[in-house]
């Protein structure tokens, strides 16, 4: 399967690194003219650097702002036109007991998990609906399934995209756009091998490492391994393609298996 996205925007939204910037890279190789957002103008500018060099591409735009916000919306907003992709990937997470968690860390959760995506979907979607075609994409998480109680607010936070993905694609019917979100399982990002590395210390070599947290932690995993980052953008640039147009209003899962059910 070929997909060529040349003549496609797309806006990826925390894309300065892990799953965000493997995203942006594979739908810069795909063709898509990629934007790229974070809060760090530093940060971006590596990451454009880096998608450019990888895809083979110019230098993809950046715009820094802080999607948590209103005004951070509306600043990118008013840098971006013509949005023909758009990628709700920006999210926060951390371990906390669910007891802990407080009004602020509720409000935190919610106002960069998910009204991020909300926001956005509701700025860029009328435009792609006029034109007939348009691809809105939200990455969630097993935890949006499998509610940890001790990321509770993270969790709860991730089901409520799934389910504000559900109610959008439902808004886009009959359009030509879809709305789908992405459950992706454990993956291998910094954050990741730095809380693996926190477990089992870092003089342990990192296979070894890996195996143990899988084991112990991640043990209803069914490829036993952190899942890569490309993976999972493997599965936004066949959503955001010409070829998926009959999938829309899903919950599509790379997750390893992780999740023990048969249904999303």
């Amino acid at each position: 399967m070929k997909i060529d996205l040349t003549g496609k925007t797309a806006l990826v939204t925390g894309s300065s690194q892990g799953i965000g910037l493997a995203i942006a890279t594979a739908l810069a190789t795909s063709g898509a003219d990629v934007v790229l957002s974070g809060r760090s103008r530093d940060s971006l500018d590596d990451a454009a650097s880096a998608v450019s060099e990888a895809a083979g591409v110019r230098k993809p735009r950046t715009v820094a702002a802080d999607l948590g916000t209103k005004q951070g919306i509306a600043d990118l907003l008013g840098e971006v036109a013509g949005i023909d992709i758009l990628v709700n990937n920006l999210g926060i997470y951390e371990s906390k007991d669910a007891m802990d968690i407080t009004d602020d860390d509720w409000q935190d959760y919610l106002d960069v998990n998910l009204l991020s995506a909300v926001r956005l979907t509701r700025a860029l979607l009328p435009a792609m609906m006029q034109q007939k075609w348009g691809r809105v994409l939200y990455l969630a998480s097993d935890a949006a399934i499998a509610v940890p109680h001790d990321m509770l607010h993270y969790g709860v936070s991730k089901t409520a995209l799934v389910a504000a993905a559900r109610g959008y694609a439902k808004v886009a019917a009959g359009s030509g756009v879809t709305v789908n979100s992405v459950i992706a399982g454990p993956t291998r990002t910094d954050g990741a091998v730095r809380f693996i590395r926190s477990k089992f210390g870092p003089v342990m070599p990192w296979e070894e490492a890996e195996g143990k947290f899988m084991s112990t932690e991640r043990s209803a995993s069914l490829i036993k391994r952190l899942i890569d980052p490309a993976e999972i953008a493997n599965m936004v640039v066949y959503l955001s393609s010409p070829q998926a147009s009959a999938t829309t209003g899903g919950a599509l899962r790379v997750d390893g298996g992780y999740v023990d059910s048969i249904f999303p």
